[in-house]
C-alpha cells in the first residue's frame, strides 16, 4: 500500500543537485546515512574531540523520548533522531499472532501502544525544530531486551527525509516536517521476536530497503520521490539486521546484502544477481566495509565468519580462491560493524571490547587481539576521524586510540548513560546518542 501525500510533481521538480559526485562532494560536510557520508563510518573532514565528560565539552545535552538504538543523522544545521514512545493506551487481552517464527516467540508481545516519533533537532542549541508522530500502533511482536522499536537509522538527501519503522511504516518528509510518502510493505517476523533494524539506503533517485526474516524474504528498491516499487526480488532468507551496501564498481552500481545462507550483490538498475557466495552465521548484522576492489562481509553470532570478496566477481563464487580472496573463522563482531581506515581494518569479536587490527588486503593481523580498557560490552560501531578511532562502549565510555597497529590509547571519555547508538562525527563536532539524551560534544 503506498499513500502519496504531496504530488510527485512536488516531490521531484527536477534531477537533485544532490546526485553524482557534487552529492558525494557534499555529505563530506554532513553525516546524512547509518556509517556516515560515505557508509564507511570515516569522517574525511572530521576532527571531534579527543577528550570529554559530563562537564569537559558537552556543548548541549538534550532528552530524547522513549526508547530507540537508531543513530542520529545530520544534515546542515538539522539532527534528525528517531524513537518509539510507549503509551498509556492499553490492550486488555491479546489476539493470537497471525505467525510465529520457528522455535516460537521468546520475547513478550506489547500490551501497549507506541508512538513512532520522527525529531529534528536544532544543531547549534540542541533545542527541539519540530516532531512527528508517524504511526501509533500496537506492535505485533516483542523485541530483545537490548534491541528497541527505534533501530534504524534515517537517511535524507538534505531535501528529503526518509524514515523506516520497518512493519510499522516506511516514511518520506521533507526537512521541515511536511509528510511526502508512506509505505506499508507488511509484517516481519522476527527470529524469537527479536525486532527489527536494518537501515533503508538512498541512492540517488531510489531508496533500497532489506526485508528479511521468517517469512517471505525480500529486497526492495524504491522510487525516492513517490514510495512506488521499482523493484523487487524475493530472498531465501532468515532474519538478518544488517543494512546493505551499494558500491560503483566497473560500471555497474551494485547493492551487497549479507545474511545467512548467501552473500548477494544485485545491480541496483534491475534486481539482477551480479554475484552471490556461501553465507554467514545466524544473525547477521554487520554492515560490509570496502577495500580496493574488495568488500569485506563478516558475522559473529555462534561463529565466526569473514569473506573478502572480489568486486567484479560474477555469478557464485563460493568456492573459487580467485574471487574469495581470504576468509576468516577466529575473529568476527556480532551486533557491531567493522572499521577500515586507510590500511588498518578494526574489528572487534562478538559484542566483548576485544579489538584485532589486520590488514584489509590479506586479511593478515596486524595487531593480535588487544582487551579495550575500561570497556566491557560493545554494541555501538566504531568511527573515524583525523586518524583516530572512536569506540563507544554500552557502559558509556568511549575509547580514542591512533589509528595505527601500534597500541596507543588516546583517552577513555566516560559519559553518564550507555552508548549502543554509533557515534556522529561532523567537522569539529561529535554528537553520542545514549540512552535517555542526544550529547553534542565540542572542544571549547
Amino acid at each position: 500500500m503506498i499513500k502519496c501525500l504531496l504530488p510527485a510533481v512536488v516531490c521531484w521538480l527536477a534531477v537533485s543537485a544532490c546526485l553524482g559526485d557534487s552529492f558525494q562532494a557534499e555529505c563530506l560536510k554532513h553525516w546524512h546515512q547509518w556509517r556516515g557520508p560515505r557508509a564507511d563510518g570515516l569522517s574525511p573532514l572530521g576532527d571531534p574531540p579527543v577528550h570529554w565528560d559530563e562537564e569537559q565539552n558537552v556543548r548541549w545535552k538534550t532528552a530524547i523520548p522513549g526508547e530507540g538504538h537508531a543513530t542520529p543523522i545530520l544534515w546542515g544545521d538539522r539532527i534528525f533522531v528517531l524513537s518509539a514512545v510507549k503509551t498509556d493506551r492499553e490492550v486488555a487481552t491479546l489476539e493470537p499472532p497471525k505467525a510465529e517464527p520457528p522455535g516460537g516467540y521468546k520475547t513478550p508481545r506489547p500490551m501497549a501502544y507506541y508512538q513512532f516519533v520522527v525529531l529534528c533537532l536544532d544543531r547549534a542549541t540542541g533545542q527541539t525544530r519540530w516532531q512527528r508522530v508517524a504511526c501509533e500502533v500496537l506492535p505485533h511482536e516483542g523485541r530483545h531486551s537490548t534491541n528497541t522499536y527505534a533501530s534504524a537509522s534515517p537517511t535524507t538527501d538534505g531535501r528529503r527525509l526518509y524514515v523506516s519503522f520497518g512493519s510499522h511504516g516506511i516514511f518520506c518528509y521533507d526537512v521541515d516536517g511536511q509528510p511526502i510518502w508512506d509505505r506499508d510493505l507488511g509484517e516481519m517476523v522476527t527470529r524469537f521476536g527479536w525486532g527489527e533494524g536494518a537501515s533503508p539506503v538512498l541512492y540517488g533517485d531510489r531508496l533500497i530497503v532489506n526485508w528479511d526474516h521468517e517469512g517471505q524474504s525480500f529486497l526492495a528498491v524504491l522510487d525516492a520521490a513517490t514510495g512506488e516499487t521499482k523493484w523487487r526480488v524475493d530472498r531465501r532468507e532468515v532474519t538478518s539486521w544488517s543494512t546493505p551496501r551499494v558500491i560503483e564498481h566497473g560500471g555497474r552500481t551494485q547493492v551487497i546484502v549479507p545474511a545467512t545462507r548467501r552473500i548477494m550483490s544485485y545491480d541496483l538498475a534491475t534486481g539482477e544477481v551480479i554475484w552471490e557466495c556461501g553465507g554467514l552465521s545466524t544473525n547477521v548484522i554487520p554492515c560490509p566495509v570496502t577495500y580496493g576492489d574488495l568488500v569485506i562481509c563478516m558475522s559473529g553470532h555462534g561463529k565466526n565468519e569473514v569473506r573478502a570478496i572480489r568486486l567484479d566477481s560474477r555469478g557464485d563464487v563460493t568456492d573459487n580462491p580467485q574471487q574469495v580472496v581470504w576468509q576468516s573463522h577466529s575473529h568476527a563482531p556480532y551486533v557491531p560493524s567493522p572499521l577500515v581506515y586507510g590500511r588498518h581494518l578494526f574489528v572487534t569479536k562478538s559484542n566483548s571490547p576485544i579489538l584485532k587490527i589486520l590488514d584489509p588486503a590479506s586479511g593478515a593481523a596486524l595487531r593480535d587481539s588487544v582487551r579495550l580498557p575500561e570497556l566491557k560490552s560493545v554494541y555501538a560501531s566504531p568511527v573515524g576521524a583525523a586518524d583516530r578511532v572512536y569506540l563507544p562502549s554500552r557502559e558509556g565510555v568511549t575509547l580514542v586510540i591512533k589509528n595505527q597497529p601500534a597500541w596507543d590509547v588516546l583517552a577513555a571519555n566516560r559519559l553518564a548513560e550507555g552508548l549502543d547508538a554509533s557515534p556522529v562525527v561532523v567537522g569539529r563536532e561529535l554528537f553520542l546518542r545514549g540512552q535517555r539524551h542526544l550529547y553534542k560534544i565540542e572542544a571549547d
